[in-house]
């Protein structure tokens, strides 16, 4: 066999070395990481020091930030995933006042959010551990799947003005309630008055429009009551738009009023 024979062998098997080595590399790189952005999760369990007042916690993920509540207050800002380490950037959080332990929720939740916890997800279940303390979430969508618009008593849990939102210890005691049959037919309280009448849902894209026709008794209750109860009427006057997130039911009416509502 001539020396150009057997060189040209020698430098097609090296070739054919190369290739089947990058195949190999090819097919051992790691896929990327699944990342939380653009989920919701609520936890589930605690190792390592219990979330104070019970949590749980509830940790957003959207457009590069975090928000998150553990009970009290509910904090916001940037964030970072880069090689499974949860990186957060300053956070604004509210500044309610929560009683008994709860208000040791917020500083327990500081303590793990900052001390560069390694996240891990697998499907449904998000893994964060930290130097003291690991916290196990869920999907909220399989742990705290929507409730039926129909079917389910809703409570008035805050009233929507064109100017503000309205929490108030009357709205607490009188508890307004909408019951939506299947059938479309509507029942409840406007905080003094028995309502009852009908609702019309279409859907769309971001959630069912529902329109309403309401008729009530006609008692007359507290001034603080009654106006309570206008608020309320004046949210199902007409054409609303509603969005449910889990427990909670927000209707939007066109005039500029709405409710904030919560699963019975």
């Amino acid at each position: 066999m001539s020396a150009i024979a057997v060189r040209v062998g020698s430098l097609l098997a090296i070739a054919a070395s190369l290739m089947a080595g990058c195949s190999n590399d090819d097919k051992n790189e790691e896929k990327p990481a699944v990342s939380p952005m653009g989920r919701t999760f609520i936890s589930t369990g605690v190792e390592g020091r219990q979330i104070p007042g019970g949590g749980p916690m509830t940790l957003t993920f959207a457009d590069g930030r975090i928000s998150a509540n553990s009970g009290c207050n509910t904090a916001d800002g940037t964030v970072d995933l880069t090689d499974g380490i949860l990186h957060v950037g300053t956070l604004a959080s509210t500044l309610l006042a929560c009683p008994d332990e709860r208000s040791q929720a917020d500083s327990w939740q500081d303590t793990v959010l900052t001390s560069l916890p390694k996240w891990r997800l697998d499907d449904s279940t998000l893994t964060l551990t930290g130097k003291e303390t690991t916290v196990i979430l869920l999907d909220k969508k399989i742990a705290q799947p929507n409730k039926p618009l129909t079917g389910t008593t809703w409570i008035v849990s805050a009233l929507m003005t064109p100017n503000a939102q309205i929490r108030s210890q009357t709205l607490d005691d009188v508890k307004p309630t909408l019951n939506i049959a299947a059938d479309g037919g509507v029942s409840g309280s406007a905080g003094c008055n028995r309502m009852t009448g009908h609702a019309t849902a279409s859907p769309t894209a971001n959630g069912p429009d529902v329109t309403f026709r309401i008729g009530t008794t006609k008692m007359a209750c507290a001034p603080e009551i009654m106006e309570v109860e206008q608020a309320v009427l004046k949210a199902l006057d007409g054409k609303t738009s509603a969005t449910i997130d889990a427990e909670t039911l927000i209707l939007r009416n066109t005039n500029g009023f709405g409710l904030t509502l919560r699963a019975a």
